[in-house]
């Protein structure tokens, strides 16, 4: 019963209830259906006042779901710097990978979360992670970008934190490949700006 009142008060954001849950004996690492821990529903939902209740508990924040997600991956998909700074003093492995065999730092690329991917890239995760899909954040962001101002914002922070800009697709199409191809003209500047071939 603690447990459901646990993982309910964390979903929802209530983090007096998360407090009350645990006091009464609540697992930390209790979970519902879909393996979800409370820390993964307060991160997904960005209850930072929760997290941080969680976290002081204890709370693991790289426990997966059914899907693979973690409460540390799922910050680059909703990109919250917020849940990012909150998760960091437990210890995330920023090697965790997603369903698609993705660190944090690729998806953030992907839906343009620039604040998120100039704080993560500040951890020491790996910048040139190559996916299952034989993708890289850079890839990613140009990929499935629209070449507009976050996106190109997105670029120049990966390149200025060492992104290797030739690092190809498993077609072997180039980021400066897919940027021209792709009529993303101030991104293709930005690489070529940067060496890029």
């Amino acid at each position: 019963m603690y447990n459901e009142h646990l993982l309910a008060g964390a979903a929802r954001g209530d983090a007096a209830a998360v407090r009350d849950a645990l006091r009464s004996g609540a697992d930390v690492e209790a979970r519902d259906g879909r393996r979800r821990t409370a820390l993964l529903l307060a991160a997904a939902a960005d209850h930072v006042e929760a997290a941080e209740v969680l976290v002081a508990a204890g709370a693991n924040p790289n426990a997966p779901d059914f899907k693979h997600d973690t409460p540390w991956l799922v910050t680059g998909v909703t990109g919250s710097v917020a849940m990012l700074r909150t998760l960091l003093p437990a210890g995330p492995d920023l090697t965790v990978r997603n369903r698609y065999g993705g660190v944090s730092l690729i998806p953030a690329c992907e839906r343009g979360h620039v604040d998120y991917v100039r704080e993560v890239l500040k951890t020491g995760i790996d910048v040139d992670h190559v996916n299952d899909l034989g993708w890289t954040g850079l890839l990613e962001a140009v990929i499935l970008g629209d070449g507009g101002a976050p996106y190109q914002e997105i670029v120049g922070l990966l390149v200025t934190a060492g992104a290797d800009v030739d690092l190809a697709d498993r077609e072997g199409v180039t980021p400066l490949g897919h940027a021209v191809a792709r009529g993303q003209t101030e991104v293709a500047d930005l690489l070529r700006a940067a060496g890029a071939h």
